[in-house]
């Protein structure tokens, strides 16, 4: 049976309140960032869960690990905690996943932007022949 984990946490980034939807479902972690205006109250936040669940874009899923209960040597432990930093740079995996989806949103956003461009000068192009072929013509 696959386990599902949702987490909500609520801080305040200048000038709004941020909230951020942790999902962890097959040791797969994905993210979902919230803008909010004045601070939420709880029932404001259960309200806006509850309506717009179906709606709310999640981040492609980032691989996470387990903590295994054995007891690590402190000094191993921090070794290990600074190694990972220097890889990875600053930022927790919540903090990775909204970069990753911020990243895939860009490259759609120029997609679209390049095809409406070429489509814009395809118009244009058009236009500039049919005006050619009609001072040919002689009208």
């Amino acid at each position: 049976m696959d386990k599902v984990t949702v987490k909500f946490k609520v801080y305040f980034e200048e000038p709004f309140w941020i909230g951020v939807i942790e999902r962890i479902e097959n040791q797969k972690l994905s993210v979902c960032k919230i803008t909010f205006g004045p601070e939420p109250k709880e029932y404001d936040i259960q309200k806006y869960i509850l309506n717009n669940w179906h709606t709310l874009k999640f981040s492609p899923a980032i691989e996470t690990f387990n903590m295994s209960s054995d007891k690590i040597n402190p000094k191993r432990l921090q070794r290990k905690v600074k190694k990972e930093i220097l890889d990875l740079g600053i930022g927790t995996k919540s903090q990775q996943a909204l970069k990753l989806q911020q990243e895939e949103k860009k490259l759609h956003r120029k997609a679209k932007t390049r095809k409406e461009k070429e489509a814009e000068s395809k118009r244009i192009f058009a236009m500039k022949q049919e005006k050619r072929k009609a001072k040919h013509k002689g009208r």
